[in-house]
C-alpha cells in the first residue's frame, strides 16, 4: 500500500502552506486496500464474483423453505458473502467521492457503480421476502437443527421484523430497481450542490466547512458575517433545497404508507433495533430538561460575554479565557492516544492503527464532504475515517469521536459482514465515550482555571449539540414529514418549523435573526438518512450512564465493555446494557444522563 503524502494542491484556498505550518504533514486515505484503482482488474472481477453468487443464490428461488437447516445456512453464508462484496465496491466509489464531491469523474464512477450493483442485487431481491415467509415453527426447527444457521439468528430477526411490512416480490423488485434513478439521484444533487457552494467572508471566497468554522472564531464581528454569508448563499439555493426535501419526504411517504408503516420514523426503529417507546421516553426526557440544560447554559454565557442575549452566531463562540492556540496534528494524536491508554491499552493499540496506517483523510480542501464520519467498509478490509481538522480543541474532540467508531468497527468485524453492523443507537457508543475519555484527560491536566472554565464549558456545549440539538432535529424532522403527508411545504413554512423548534429547544438567551430560517439547509442527515439524528443523544445518554458507572472503579468494566464492542449488531441493546444494570426502558436511565450535564452546568455556575 502506497502512502499518499499532502499536498498543497489538495488544500483549500491556496492556505495549504500556512496549514501545514502551524498544524504539521496531515495524512490523506489511501483506498487501494479497497481496489487499486477506478479502472482495475481487481474491481472487475469484483463485479464478476457477485455476478456469480448472485446467480448462485437465484437458484435456490423458491425452495428456502424446503431446505434444511444446514443447507439454508450455506444460502445465507452465500448472501453475506455477496454482500461483502457489493460493500467493498461502493465502500471504494462511496469514498472517492466524499473526498472530492466536485470530481466529475468520481461522481459519475459512484454513479456507475450504484447503477450496476442495482442490477446485480436485483436478481437477489426475492431472497430476503422468501426467508420472511418461512413459518415460524418451521423456521425454529431449522435454527435448532443447524448450529451454522443459527449464528445468523439476530440478522435474521431483524430481517423478520420487516416482515409485516413488505410487499409483493414484483413491487420490491420495481423499488429495488427505481431507488437508483429516484431517491438516491436527489441525495446525490443535494451533495453536490452542498459541496459546490461558495460563501464570501471579508472578500475571500470559503467552502461550507471553512465557514462553519467562523461561527466558533474569537471575533464577534467575523461570526456575524460568516452567520451572513451562510445566510445569503442558503437562501439563494432555498427553492433546490426545499424541492429536494419536499421530493424525499414524499417519495418516504409513498413508500410507508404501502408498506402500511404506523410512522414516518418506524422505519429508522426497525432499522435501529430500538422500541419507539423507548425513543419516545428520551424524546420526551431530553424536551423537559430543556430549560435546566440549553436555557440555563445559554443564559450563563450571554452573561459571561457581556450580552443581554446571544445572537444565534454567538451560541458556538470561545469563551474569553479559551487557549485559541491551533494544536498541531502529532498533539492531536498524542493527546487521543494517551486518554485511550488510560482507559485501556488495547483500545489505544487498536486507535493506533488508524494513524500507522493511511486511514485518516484530515485535511480541509474544496469538494471534499464537509463534517466528519468513520466509514466501517467491509469485515475483510478496515474503515476509513474522514475529519476536517483545522486544529481546534473541538476537532481534537472529534477525531477522538470518529477513531471511537473506527475501533468499535474493528472490534465487531469479527462477527462477519450481516452481524457487524451495529444499529445506530449503539452505534455511537464507543465514538462518545472515547471523547468522553480524551475530554477528561485534558480537563485532568489543565491547572489554569479560566482555560479550565473554557474547557468544561466548550464540552457541555458539545453535549448540548449532541443531546438538546439532534433531540430537536428529531422534532423537525417529525414535524416536516408529519405535514408533508398533507401536502407540499414551501420554503417559507420549513423555514417556520425550523425556527419554532430552535426557540424551543435554545430558549429565551438566543435570539434567532432574520436569516437563521434557512439554516436547515446543510443538516445532511435530514437528506441521507432520515431521523438517524436521535441516534446521537441515545449514544450520549447510553455514555454518560457508562462512564459512570466506569468511574465507580468496577474491575470488570473494561473487559465487558470491549465485550459489547465486540458483539456488534449481534445483541439488542437490552442484552448489552444488562451487564453493566442499565436498561434504557426505564425514564430513569435517560434522567441519569441528563443528570451529569446538568451537574456540569452546576460546576460552572460555582465558578462564576
Amino acid at each position: 500500500m502506497t502512502h499518499i503524502s499532502p499536498s498543497p494542491a489538495m488544500a483549500p484556498d491556496g492556505a495549504a502552506a500556512s496549514a501545514s505550518d502551524m498544524l504539521g504533514a496531515l495524512p490523506v486515505w489511501d483506498l487501494t486496500d479497497l481496489f487499486p484503482g477506478p479502472d482495475s482488474p481487481e474491481l472487475e472481477a469484483a463485479f464478476e464474483q457477485a455476478e456469480v453468487n448472485a446467480s448462485a443464490i437465484a437458484t435456490a428461488q423458491g425452495t428456502l423453505a424446503d431446505l434444511s437447516g444446514d443447507d439454508l445456512a450455506g444460502i445465507v453464508a452465500r448472501y453475506e458473502a455477496f454482500s461483502e462484496t457489493l460493500g467493498r465496491i461502493m465502500s471504494y466509489a462511496g469514498l472517492r467521492y466524499y473526498a472530492d464531491t466536485s470530481d466529475a469523474l468520481a461522481g459519475k464512477f459512484l454513479g456507475d457503480c450504484q447503477a450496476r450493483v442495482t442490477d446485480i442485487s436485483g436478481k437477489i431481491v426475492f431472497f430476503s421476502l422468501e426467508l420472511n415467509a418461512i413459518d415460524e415453527e418451521a423456521l425454529a426447527a431449522k435454527l435448532v437443527s443447524s448450529p451454522t444457521l443459527a449464528r445468523y439468528k439476530p440478522w435474521i430477526d431483524r430481517l423478520r421484523a420487516m416482515k409485516p411490512y413488505q410487499l409483493s416480490d414484483e413491487l420490491e423488485r420495481f423499488l429495488h430497481d427505481q431507488s437508483v434513478v429516484g431517491s438516491s439521484a436527489w441525495v446525490r444533487l443535494y451533495d453536490e450542490t452542498l459541496a459546490a457552494l461558495r460563501f464570501e467572508v471579508d472578500g475571500e471566497e470559503l467552502p461550507l466547512e471553512g465557514t462553519l468554522t467562523l461561527m466558533s472564531d474569537a471575533d464577534r464581528s467575523k461570526r456575524e458575517r460568516a452567520a451572513q454569508a451562510l445566510a445569503k448563499v442558503f437562501g439563494e439555493n432555498l427553492a433546490l433545497f426545499s424541492r429536494v426535501t419536499n421530493t424525499l419526504a414524499k417519495d418516504k411517504e409513498i413508500d410507508d404508507r404501502w408498506r402500511n408503516l404506523p410512522s414516518a420514523d418506524a422505519s429508522r426503529h426497525l432499522a435501529n433495533h430500538v422500541e419507539a417507546e423507548v425513543v419516545d421516553a428520551l424524546r420526551e426526557a431530553v424536551s423537559a430538561a430543556y430549560p435546566r440544560l440549553s436555557h440555563r447554559y445559554y443564559a450563563l454565557k450571554a452573561k459571561w460575554l457581556g450580552l443581554e442575549k446571544l445572537e444565534y452566531w454567538d451560541r458556538n463562540a470561545p469563551l474569553p479565557e479559551k487557549d485559541e492556540r491551533k494544536i498541531p496534528w502529532e498533539e492531536a494524536r498524542e493527546t487521543v492516544l494517551d486518554a485511550y491508554g488510560g482507559f485501556a491499552p488495547e483500545l489505544a493499540d487498536l486507535a493506533k492503527r488508524f494513524f500507522d496506517n493511511p486511514w485518516i483523510d484530515a485535511p480541509v480542501r474544496s469538494g471534499k464532504a464537509s463534517g466528519a464520519f468513520a466509514h466501517p467498509t467491509v469485515v475483510s478490509c478496515h474503515p476509513y475515517v474522514l475529519v476536517n481538522y483545522l486544529g481546534k480543541t473541538r476537532d481534537v474532540m472529534t477525531l477522538a469521536h470518529e477513531l471511537g467508531h473506527g475501533v468499535h468497527q474493528l472490534l465487531a468485524a469479527e462477527q462477519g459482514e450481516l452481524l457487524s453492523h451495529t444499529p445506530l443507537t449503539l452505534a455511537e457508543t464507543a465514538s462518545v465515550f472515547g471523547e468522553m475519555l480524551t475530554f477528561q484527560s485534558l480537563l485532568a491536566k489543565e491547572s489554569d482555571p479560566g482555560r479550565k472554565k473554557a474547557l468544561l464549558a466548550s464540552k457541555v456545549e458539545d453535549m448540548l449539540n449532541t443531546v438538546v440539538r439532534q433531540i430537536a432535529f428529531y422534532d423537525f424532522e417529525r414535524r416536516i414529514h408529519a405535514e408533508r403527508r398533507t401536502g407540499e411545504l414551501t420554503a417559507d413554512r420549513i423555514g417556520e418549523i425550523w425556527m419554532e423548534v430552535a426557540g424551543e429547544s435554545l430558549g429565551p438567551a438566543v435570539n434567532l435573526a432574520d436569516g437563521y430560517e434557512t439554516y436547515w439547509t446543510y443538516v445532511s442527515h435530514f437528506i441521507h438518512a432520515p431521523f438517524y439524528v436521535y441516534a446521537y443523544a441515545f449514544g450520549d445518554g447510553l455514555v454518560n450512564a457508562l462512564y459512570a458507572r466506569y468511574r465507580e472503579g468496577d474491575p470488570g468494566f473494561q473487559q465487558r465493555y470491549f465485550d459489547m464492542l465486540r458483539a456488534g449488531g449481534a445483541k439488542h441493546h437490552g442484552e448489552l446494557l444488562k451487564p453493566f444494570g442499565l436498561d434504557a426502558a426505564d425514564p430513569a436511565f435517560w434522567d441519569q444522563g441528563l443528570s451529569v450535564i446538568a451537574g456540569m452546568i452546576d460546576e460552572l455556575e460555582a465558578m462564576d
